[in-house]
């Protein structure tokens, strides 16, 4: 985004919306969530009574199931009997039929509401399944009650909707390696998956740190393997680590995770279970040692990150072992799709191992890359056998892909292109989008989480399809799921408050077609869907204000003009000044806030019924400019590089060692020579300000960065975390700089960028000819 800076005052300005009157359904904001494909409004509505009664089709188990559902879905908070209709052209019905004349993609359906009867008609009984669910959005909310609820008209407006899915794959992932979750959340996640239309609840069951699914060939999986010693405190990337002294476990018996499967058919989802290999694995080795390349001892993972012990390739019993997993979760899980991760697998013990060399000199494989393409292969040939598909991380693209591979791309999109250029099946989910692990709000004032930053609009705004695809190269892209890894979610509310509602906005992207998309109409919606959230006891990440540029560090010289916007209509917004947490009785925002010194405002969203919001911060800072350097004598375009292999946790740990190689680069910012799995990357030179006034600073890294203006830190990014963005704001003179960034990469793959916006608005993506040697 383009932010225009002036030199004197910051003035940040949108119309700021207050509190709401609530309106009747139109045809903009009615509380459906996905949005449909096709909505046309009639008059009045229909109105559910004692007297109103089911129809469905008859001699037909599927559809049968469907209208059980919905009266389970109905009885309980209307009290209703909802007895069974004979004739589907009864008045006051809710008839459910199939109607093969109907055409779209699987889960079409037709919705019509009217004063006389609901009608809910597909070509089979999953477009009957997703109509129900379009149906208990327009009744209200208090219909996901559970409980008698008195004094409530159970009426719908009258409406005919035609709908269907833009994908066949709308996924939601769980990963239960980290934590564990009881059965009955499981339920629950399950269920507000079919809430929202998604089919494809991935169960991430084997990790590091715990193997959750019994197999019972192999009982040390559940006894040593599902439990781990201690857990980590605090954040992975930071040392000294600290553990909590408790022990922690648990696992689903095969009988469990049937119940899972049979639980999420019934809602028309298929349970993908993901199996982890040949990464990913040391809780498994624990338990079975000789399945590894050093024969251990090995130890359950207590904190997170990647491991260097994987699965052996180089011996045959290794696949024996997991072939015998697979036939036991082949039985469990009926769907087509085995997820066998392939995912952040170091090499280190291959390289050592003369067993894996061994196997690589007798298959012809030129490097360990390879190794791993043999070894995905391999399992998949076993599981075609069997009937079933492989979907792996993008990671199984390196050294050659398995024939009938489908892909998950979660490194941005760029493998999940090359896979469906290649003519492989897609499931886009990059981190950048759909990592549901990722703070929504300041770290601050958020609980623990990974790192990155990811917000609903940027959720939603999500295409799955790039936009330079064919038409034959889009038909590869299968669609789009959001991922919930659980390094820092100890609860399942922690869960529910980091997946809801970026989860709506997830369902939207895989359902409504780009041309029906609209984040200010979602946002509208939404407001509605948060009284069925609520009813349903979801614990979701309530919107919070923004400042109208969207940045929670403002920097003037002489004053700004701060304009907050509500995120969502029929709401206020509550504010302080002082340092101290906004609450419902805090001050009114009324008109933009004028300031003239450093000062953190405070904000939160405060609902029609009270209920508000985490507080936004926002760093308003008054800037004393910086003098440039007198003297200087800049020399050629470019930036001096120092080379430091090696992993580092922190870049501060750079400073005051002797890179082990120096040069220059020009045209970017990593240098040719930056091979190590880790390093750490010193970059200086010096920056030119054209013109007095203020500039703002954007660095990105995947892992950490740290950039110094002045020998003073303008912007710290540090850490080992995902891709991430952080950004920092000056006010120079007009001369020369001295900059430098320093940066490690802690393996797993880098980025580093930098973006600047200069005094007028122009925004500069920064590369190392934006600098020049300091030849002091």
């Amino acid at each position: 985004m383009q932010h225009t800076f002036a030199m004197l005052t910051i003035t940040i300005v949108l119309t700021a919306l207050g509190s709401c009157k609530p309106q009747a359904p139109t045809l903009e904001d009615l509380p459906l969530v996905p949005m449909p494909k096709e909505v046309e409004m009639g008059k009045g509505a229909f109105t559910l009574d004692a007297q109103t009664t089911i129809a469905s089709s008859p001699n037909n188990p599927e559809v049968e199931g469907v209208a059980t559902y919905l009266s389970s879905i109905l009885t309980p908070s209307t009290g209703f009997g909802l007895k069974r209709a004979e004739n589907q052209e009864e008045s006051n019905v809710i008839s459910l039929s199939i109607d093969t004349t109907i055409t779209g993609n699987e889960g079409a359906y037709h919705l019509a509401v009217s004063k006389g009867k609901i009608e809910i008609s597909a070509p089979d009984a999953i477009g009957l399944f997703y109509g129900v669910q379009t149906l208990r959005q327009l009744l209200p909310p208090e219909i996901e009650a559970r409980s008698l609820q008195e004094n409530v008209v159970w009426s719908a407006p009258a409406v005919v909707i035609n709908d269907e899915p833009r994908f066949q794959y709308r996924g939601l992932h769980l990963d239960v390696g980290r934590h564990f979750f009881p059965l009955s959340f499981i339920k629950k996640y399950i269920d507000l998956l079919a809430v929202h239309k998604m089919n494809k609840f991935h169960w991430h069951l084997t990790e590091d740190q715990g193997w959750r699914l019994e197999i019972k060939k192999y009982p040390r999986l559940q006894e040593i393997a599902s439990q781990r010693d201690e857990t980590l405190i605090g954040h992975g990337g930071v040392k000294p680590f600290k553990y909590d002294g408790k022990p922690y476990g648990g696992y689903y018996t095969q009988e469990e995770a049937r119940e899972i499967v049979k639980y999420a058919a019934d809602r028309f989802i298929t349970v993908i279970p993901e199996i982890e290999l040949p990464g990913h694995a040391l809780a498994a080795l624990a338990a079975y040692p000789e399945m590894g390349c050093t024969g251990g001892p090995y130890q359950v993972g207590q904190r997170w990150g990647v491991f260097e012990d994987i699965y052996c390739a180089g011996q045959d019993k290794t696949f024996g072992f997991l072939e015998n997993i697979l036939l036991e979760v082949m039985d469990i899980f009926p769907g087509e799709y085995i997820h066998i991760g392939g995912d952040e697998a170091p090499k280190a013990r291959w390289e050592e191992c003369p067993r894996c060399q061994a196997r690589m000199k007798k298959e012809g494989l030129k490097d360990e890359h390879e190794l791993q393409s043999y070894f995905i292969k391999r399992i998949e040939q076993f599981l075609n056998q069997h009937g079933r598909k492989i979907i792996g991380w993008d990671e199984i693209l390196e050294g050659g892909l398995a024939p009938e591979a489908t892909v998950m791309s979660w490194r941005g999109i760029d493998g999940g292109i090359a896979a469906a250029k290649m003519g492989h099946d897609v499931i886009m989910t990059p981190n950048s989008h759909a990592y549901l692990d990722h703070y929504q709000n300041d770290p601050k004032v958020e609980p623990l989480a990974i790192g990155g930053f990811l917000t609903l609009e940027k959720v939603y705004h999500y295409n799955p399809v790039p936009d330079s695809f064919s038409k034959e190269e889009a038909a590869h892209i299968l669609g789009f799921q959001g991922n919930v890894w659980t390094e820092y979610m100890k609860t399942s509310d922690y869960v529910e408050y980091m997946t809801y509602p970026r989860a709506c906005a997830v369902a939207e992207v895989g359902w409504s077609t780009e041309v029906n998309k609209d984040f200010d109409n979602f946002l509208v919606r939404m407001e509605k869907h948060y009284k069925q959230l609520d009813q349903l006891d979801v614990n979701y990440f309530y919107a919070i204000p923004k400042p109208i540029a969207s940045e929670e560090q403002i920097g003037f010289t002489e004053s700004a003009t701060i304009t907050l916007k509500a995120p969502l209509p029929n709401c206020q917004i509550r504010y302080t000044t002082d340092g101290s947490d906004p609450n419902a009785s805090s001050e009114l925002y009324s008109q933009p806030i004028e300031v003239t010194q450093t000062m953190q405002i405070k904000a939160v969203t405060v609902k029609e019924n009270g209920d508000y919001s985490a507080p936004a911060i926002i760093e308003a800072e008054r800037l004393s400019y910086m003098e440039p350097l007198t003297g200087a004598r800049p020399g050629t375009k470019g930036l001096a590089f120092g080379y430091y292999p090696g992993f580092f946790n922190s870049v501060t740990e750079l400073i005051g060692q002797t890179p082990s190689e120096e040069g220059t680069v020009t045209n970017r910012f990593i240098p040719d020579i930056a091979d190590a799995k880790a390093f750490g990357l010193s970059l200086s030179g010096l920056l030119e300000a054209t013109k007095d006034g203020l500039y703002r600073f954007y660095l990105t890294s995947d892992d950490g960065s740290i950039l110094y203006l002045n020998d003073k830190v303008i912007i710290d990014n540090d850490g080992l975390h995902t891709k991430n963005t952080e950004t920092g704001t000056v006010a120079l003179k007009r001369g020369f700089y001295p900059i430098t960034i320093l940066f490690s990469e802690g393996g797993g793959g880098y980025n580093l960028e930098l973006k600047l916006d200069q005094p007028g608005g122009a925004t500069i993506e920064m590369t190392p000819e934006n600098f020049h040697l300091n030849t002091k």
